[in-house]
């Protein structure tokens, strides 16, 4: 019974702690009590206290230093810039809860901006997505999509509400070309108010475009806060 009240006393602890970062009750920078004194808030060992940061430390919810204390992180995102990466699992090895929401999706002809986004040599049915990426209820990421459905007609009938474009089109089409190109934006009206922050705020905006044997697949440009995410890359002298 003891073993069991500690795994009980160990999660109520853990998913408190957790729910205080996510929410922001405990922002970034804000130093958690000391472990003896959540020790006799809870009216646990210190043992059981230590697992639970020991636990939020690996998930980089905490920062642990040695007698000054632990301290909640600012999650910093990072993507590869020379990899195509799902989102979600983006999210998810910064130890967040992850969530999508699809805002608006049209089917419709290809316009100019189109062909020359996408290299599109006449008119073709394209299907546009606009969504929303969430790391531990934050927007983390404004999604503007744009496939050609000439090349992926399976895109008509997919269901984006549910299914992010991102992970389908990795999982469902072969793609053996692709092009990032990553700057510094000031977002717009619009990208502001989805990611929750003012206009004009410095975004970190990815812009790919991906193709295959059949031609031009996908244009997708990722809107990021500047503050919250990080662009990795790792090569060696033989990589040209």
């Amino acid at each position: 019974m003891a073993n069991d009240r500690d795994t009980t006393l160990h999660q109520m602890i853990l998913s408190e702690i957790e729910g205080r970062i996510v929410s922001g009750e405990w922002p970034p920078g804000f130093r958690l009590p000391f472990e003896v004194d959540l020790a006799e808030h809870y009216g646990c060992s210190r043992m059981t206290v230590n697992k639970v940061m020991t636990q939020l430390s690996k998930a980089g919810l905490i920062e642990r230093h040695r007698k000054a204390g632990s301290f909640v992180t600012k999650p910093r995102a990072q993507s590869a810039i020379l990899e195509l990466h799902d989102i979600a699992a983006e999210v998810k090895s910064l130890g967040l809860p992850y969530a999508y929401t699809l805002i608006a999706r049209k089917e419709r002809p290809s316009n100019a901006e189109d062909r020359r986004l996408m290299e599109l040599a006449e008119t073709t049915p394209m299907v546009e997505l606009l969504a929303v990426h969430q790391a531990g209820g934050r927007p983390f990421c404004v999604e503007e999509r744009r496939i050609n459905a000439g090349v992926v007609p399976e895109a008509a009938q997919a269901d984006f509400s549910t299914n992010p474009p991102s992970s389908w089109l990795i999982a469902q089409v072969p793609w053996s070309a692709a092009e990032n190109r990553i700057q510094a934006v000031a977002a717009s009206t619009e990208i502001a108010r989805l990611l929750e922050q003012p206009k004009g705020t410095a975004c970190l905006v990815v812009e790919r475009r991906t193709w295959n044997h059949a031609g031009p697949v996908t244009f997708v440009r990722l809107n990021y806060p500047g503050g919250r995410h990080t662009l990795v890359a790792r090569f060696t002298p033989e990589q040209r």
